[in-house]
């Protein structure tokens, strides 16, 4: 039996690198899991593509309503929520447009309070409920703590769903749903792979960005999936309210003592 049988997820960004590991997860647990994204081959465009593909635009509100008009009329309630849909803009705020801006946070924030919003009314009807087993994940990132050179808007986004989360836990943890944020640091994700992409040697920039940190590797996107999976699990009943930081020790050290 898996942990999560018989429960039923959404995953927004469910066909990008980190939500399509959350996806395959959640489905080998037992659960039931849509993969909410703009296109069926994602920001991956690669086999296996796990869960049931959904066509959501998490910053349309039209487009939200939709989609969980289906979950509801196909399964009537939901019992996990994982807000993964994001972007990130390579850019200081002198080079940012107020196009850029909007966009990234139509996206990464908006979107998140759009599909939870509209998702509230599910969870509500969640079988796991009376025992604090429905669960919304947040995506924020170390980047809401301290800030690496270049990320302006991404930072002010992920500060965002930080304060988000904590006032989402604050007024429906008597409703017994959880809300929790997740906060990576490099994870090798498409999104990434585009940070390092204008670097004249990628290899040697990876090499270098491992290096950094005292676990002396990058993530992937199953490291997150796994702890993504434990708080969508009965196992964290009593996790509420958090922001739980996955970076590989990164941000616990201060960077110009780093060996």
């Amino acid at each position: 039996m898996g942990t999560l049988d018989g429960r039923v997820a959404i995953v927004t960004g469910g066909r990008g690198g980190v939500g399509r590991a959350v996806c395959a997860r959640f489905v080998d647990e037992g659960a039931r899991v849509f993969a909410a994204d703009l296109t069926d081959a994602g920001s991956v465009g690669a086999e296996p593509a796990p869960g049931e593909f959904l066509a959501f635009d998490v910053t349309s509100e039209d487009a939200v309503r939709s989609g969980m008009a289906h979950i509801e009329a196909d399964v009537g309630h939901l019992d996990i929520v994982v807000n993964a849909a994001g972007i990130e803009i390579e850019k200081t705020i002198e080079e940012t447009s107020l196009d850029d801006w909007n966009r990234i946070f139509a996206i990464n924030v908006t979107g998140t309070f759009l599909t939870s919003k509209h998702a509230l009314p599910l969870l509500r009807r969640s079988p796991a409920r009376d025992r604090a087993g429905a669960s919304i994940v947040n995506f924020g990132s170390y980047d809401g703590f301290i800030a690496d050179p270049g990320l302006a808007a991404y930072c002010a986004t992920k500060g965002a769903v930080h304060a988000l989360t904590r006032a989402m836990a604050c007024d429906h943890g008597a409703e017994g749903i959880r809300v929790n944020a997740i906060c990576p640091g490099y994870v090798d994700t498409p999104m990434l792979g585009s940070f390092f992409g204008d670097a004249d040697d990628e290899a040697a920039v990876r090499a270098e960005a491992a290096a950094v940190h005292p676990l002396r590797t990058i993530g992937t996107p199953t490291d997150i999936a796994n702890l993504v999976h434990w708080l969508a699990s009965d196992e964290a009943r009593y996790a509420h309210g958090q922001l739980w930081v996955i970076d590989g020790g990164l941000s616990a050290q201060v960077q110009q003592m780093r060996l």
